[in-house]
């Protein structure tokens, strides 16, 4: 199957925005894993979208590393002229580690716990987070709704997509008043400019994506590389 540029199709929604301009922007939704991987991705969109951030990561382990990365978020939004000048609000789910792995049933498929990304285990804790917040969206009226997710080199931009488009098309039999933002934040030199942002402002970032399975293959790969 034909992969879809999915920087190119947000391009095209984004001029529909600039082309109908009321002075009003549209609510947006935004999932966020990290400080980092939202410092880009608000510089890109705060200027069009009215944008919530909402923080919903129970894969993150241990429970030090959540409260690290929240910490970076919160410090980055308080010091980051667009996020201040548009208006950036940030909303913090529950850390419950358990939604994690019911979700991704590990402990029974012990086979997942090996994969590296892009796997299985991947895809499901990807819909575990984008499920939580699109009902969050969905219930508080937002017209917009979309991840930073996309944003990593480690990540399946194509299955991201995929899981946000099948969110949507469920939801009222594909008449959601919320829609999904289709993005690959990594294009466009969006992961470099994350880079450069997270050094102008000095954030923290993680060598590792969030779970206890992720934190240990990264170590495997190091020391593969030795």
């Amino acid at each position: 199957m034909e992969k879809i540029n999915y920087q190119k199709e947000l391009e095209k929604i984004i001029s529909q925005f600039s082309q109908n301009q009321d002075g009003n922007k549209p609510s947006l939704l935004l999932h966020a894993c990290c400080g980092p991987c939202s410092s880009y991705v608000i510089e890109y969109l705060s200027g069009i979208f009215d944008i919530t951030i909402y923080y919903y990561n129970p894969n993150i382990h241990p429970e030090n590393e959540y409260f690290r990365r929240l910490e970076e978020l919160k410090k980055f939004l308080t010091v980051f002229p667009d996020a201040l000048k548009n208006k950036v609000k940030l909303v913090v789910d529950d850390y419950n580690p358990e939604d994690f792995f019911a979700a991704t049933n590990v402990r029974n498929e012990v086979e997942l716990q090996k994969e590296r990304e892009r796997g299985e285990r991947c895809r499901r804790c990807y819909r575990l987070r984008m499920s939580r917040s699109w009902d969050f969206a969905c219930k508080n009226g937002f017209d917009w709704f979309t991840t930073t997710l996309s944003i990593s080199p480690h990540k399946d931009s194509q299955m991201i997509n995929e899981i946000g488009i099948a969110l949507e098309k469920a939801e009222n039999g594909g008449f959601a008043k919320t829609r999904f933002l289709v993005s690959d934040f990594k294009k466009k030199g969006g992961f470099l400019r994350s880079t450069q942002l997270s050094d102008e402002y000095g954030l923290w970032r993680q060598d590792y994506c969030g779970c206890v399975f992720s934190m240990q293959n990264n170590k495997i790969e190091e020391n593969e590389n030795r």
